[in-house]
């Protein structure tokens, strides 16, 4: 094979196309991986996981507050933004230098510019050298998504933020706007808030977290607004008014329009997939807002070429990402074990305070489906756990079929619950049922018991409750 011809190249090193190069290069094929910007993409360097070391900050200065809860004194608590920043700056670079060596160590190569495809098979990257040309057996295609930026309410990196600037502030925000309620706009919301911010959160839909379980969203709204937060529903910011100091926000909500001054605004309302400029149209893909048109095996349609993670279109999360890439790279191997990954499979997690986690369908979306349900509920306040960690608020739900026991969903809000979720992951993908459950011995004291126990009261057979 000629120096710059390869098996399969892979554009975008974030955990969808770095994932599917290193699962590539374990089958013997012969890879190379494209990146414009940064090893690890958005998620490991602007998303995922430096805005989990930011959360991690506010959540021990909150618990900072409640240091005498615990027998404990703490005084003269405060904070250092620029501190707090550098610490989840650092941590990003820590896995974006990890990305670079796991390249090295599976053999990956690596070129650092802009690609577009002039051809089938054919990849041409602009480098800050000049220009490199690699023809490919197989192309896949994990390019990503940026911030979505609404007319009007474009940020500026001043007074209107996206989640760069969010990350790197300026300057910290004491009368905050957060547009849009999705993971993206709540994590920032319950980091600002915690650290001292008034924060106010807007959402068109008619309830926070709109993609969750509507007694979770219910549940979040009652415990942001207890730690402070006014949250607007069934409302739109119409414009933004911006001066030196300041941001004037137009916003309609009940037929009514109202103008609130804040310092900052922060726009989370949603993505848009990067498909400009590689000539992907003159190929033949599909693109359908903004998001290239595949199969369940993330096929394009142009023969050998492929799409995953965010480009490829909902759910917008890395751990889909990187379980696509793995899967096309064991197509492309030619594996007869290559599953399509379902995305009502894949768990959701938001990481904020309280945090929240689902997977599978929620009551609502089970009952559209027609099936007969029975619901399942536990409190925080019931665990033992729970009550000794000083975390009593929240709830485990879960989602059977009546008919056959299936368990079709989990809804949970409360304290690590991200964690949590993956048992009721595991046992979708084992097809459990509420008797396989039921029958599973959890250990004590834990939180997970609050899981066994939700089941239980799905068929009245609850016993702390």
């Amino acid at each position: 094979m000629a120096a710059n011809s390869y098996d399969v190249v892979v554009i975008g090193a974030g955990p969808g196309g770095y994932v599917a190069a290193i699962r590539a290069s374990q089958l013997g094929m012969k890879v190379a991986i494209v990146e414009r910007e940064h090893m690890g993409g958005i998620c490991l360097n602007w998303g995922c996981i430096p805005t989990k070391a930011m959360l991690r900050s506010s959540e021990v200065f909150h618990l900072m507050h409640r240091a005498g809860e615990f027998g404990l004194s703490a005084t003269g608590i405060d904070y250092d933004l620029d501190a707090v920043v550098k610490r989840s700056r650092a941590v990003a670079k820590q896995l974006n230098a990890g990305v670079g060596h796991l390249m090295k160590k599976n053999k990956v190569k690596v070129v650092m510019g802009e690609a577009t495809l002039p051809a089938k098979g054919e990849v041409s990257v602009k480098t800050g050298k000049g220009t490199e040309e690699l023809t490919a057996r197989n192309v896949i295609l994990a390019t990503g998504a940026r911030a979505r930026e609404m007319p009007g309410l474009e940020a500026d990196g001043k007074r209107v933020w996206t989640y760069k600037a969010a990350l790197m502030p300026p300057h910290m925000p004491k009368k905050l706007l957060v547009i849009g309620s999705g993971a993206i706009g709540i994590e920032f919301a319950s980091f600002y808030n915690t650290l001292g911010a008034e924060t106010t959160v807007v959402e068109v839909m008619d309830r926070i977290l709109p993609v969750e379980d509507a007694e979770i969203s219910a549940f979040a709204r009652k415990a942001f607004e207890k730690q402070g937060m006014k949250i607007l529903q069934k409302a739109v910011v119409k414009q933004l008014d911006r001066a030196k100091d300041k941001v004037t926000a137009h916003i309609e909500a009940g037929g009514r329009a109202e103008k609130h001054v804040f310092d900052t605004v922060i726009s989370a309302v949603g993505i848009v997939g990067n498909t400009e400029g590689m000539g992907l149209e003159a190929l033949g893909v599909k693109i359908d807002r903004t998001h290239v048109v595949t199969d369940a095996y993330c096929r394009t349609g142009c023969e050998g070429l492929y799409a995953i993670g965010d480009i490829a279109g909902a759910p917008w999360l890395a751990h889909k990402a990187s379980h696509e890439g793995v899967m096309v790279a064991e197509l492309i191997a030619g594996k007869n074990a290559a599953h399509p990954v379902k995305p009502e499979s894949i768990a959701g997690c938001t990481y904020c305070h309280p945090q929240v986690a689902s997977v599978g369908y929620s009551e609502a979306r089970a009952k559209e489906l027609g099936y007969d349900v029975k619901i399942g509920r536990f409190p925080f306040i019931g665990n033992g756990k729970a009550i000794a960690l000083g975390e009593a608020e929240g709830m485990v739900k879960t989602v059977f079929d009546a008919k056959t026991g299936e368990l079709l969903g989990a809804h949970m809000i409360g304290a690590e619950v991200t964690e949590l979720i993956q048992g009721y992951v595991v046992g979708r993908q084992l097809e459990t049922t509420e008797e396989d459950l039921m029958h599973t011995v959890f250990p004590h004291p834990t939180l997970s018991e609050m899981m066994h126990e939700s089941v239980l009261d799905a068929y009245d057979r609850v016993i702390h409750i």
